[in-house]
């Protein structure tokens, strides 16, 4: 499955692989990648359906998203990794510790996605008004960027997005160091909290900033290194 996957492959070391969020790409840890190079053989791809890899002909599973970088980590010759995963990328990172446990060495989650959003009384008074609406034909359509997305990558959203990773986050056993912006509005804060109970050897780091903060919070690369180069958690 991975025979169109867009990827980039450098610097020498122990095999780093990253994975991006949805709608990222190669260009999300491009910087972080160059800083890694020096110690780290590092790989970047593009997920199906973002950057320079084009969408699958039908729509994909969690698991197949998954199936993918262990697909192309045997096409590159690479037994095992360091999985530096952001927000959807880290679904796919829980997955592959879950599913693969010998593949993943250490596991690195950034605002990650996969535990089951905490739903107010708004957001079903939402599901009610559409499914009233779709009897007449109409609904609710959803946002702008879902409203852009091709009928087969709508579909493969709504395979993972209601996915609950909890289970899977409790059986991951790699040692895991959680990033999370202060001030994600998107994966809330008390996801963090969840993964690091659920997650026996992990760690939790608070970075100033929101979803993306890894990208300009100056101690994020420090503290990933540090992690990636020697076994220094305490738990």
């Amino acid at each position: 499955m991975d025979d169109n996957l867009n990827f980039v492959q450098f610097g020498e070391g122990h095999d780093v692989v990253f994975l991006h969020g949805w709608g990222g790409s190669i260009a999300s840890f491009q910087g972080i990648a160059e800083y890694l190079k020096g110690g780290f053989r590092v790989t970047l791809l593009d997920f199906y359906g973002f950057g320079g890899t084009p969408e699958s002909k039908r729509p994909l599973t969690l698991s197949d998203y998954a199936e993918c970088v262990v697909s192309l980590m045997n096409k590159l010759g690479i037994p095992s990794a360091h999985f530096v995963c952001h927000s959807f990328g880290g679904r796919v990172g829980i997955r592959l510790a879950f599913s693969y446990p010998h593949l993943v060495d250490k596991l690195v989650l950034i605002d990650s996605a996969g535990i089951k959003p905490r739903r107010g009384i708004r957001y079903y008074c939402k599901i009610i008004i559409h499914k009233v609406l779709k009897r007449f034909g109409r609904g609710l359509s959803g946002s702008s960027d879902y409203r852009a997305l091709s009928p087969v990558m709508k579909q493969t959203f709504k395979n993972i997005v209601n996915c609950d990773q909890s289970r899977e986050a409790a059986k991951v056993r790699s040692e895991t160091a959680i990033f999370w912006g202060k001030n994600d509005e998107i994966t809330k804060s008390y996801m963090a909290r969840k993964l690091k109970r659920k997650i026996k050897k992990s760690a939790l780091f608070y970075l100033e900033g929101g979803h993306f903060a890894y990208l300009t919070d100056t101690k994020f690369p420090l503290i990933l290194k540090a992690f990636l180069e020697a076994k220094w958690l305490s738990y």
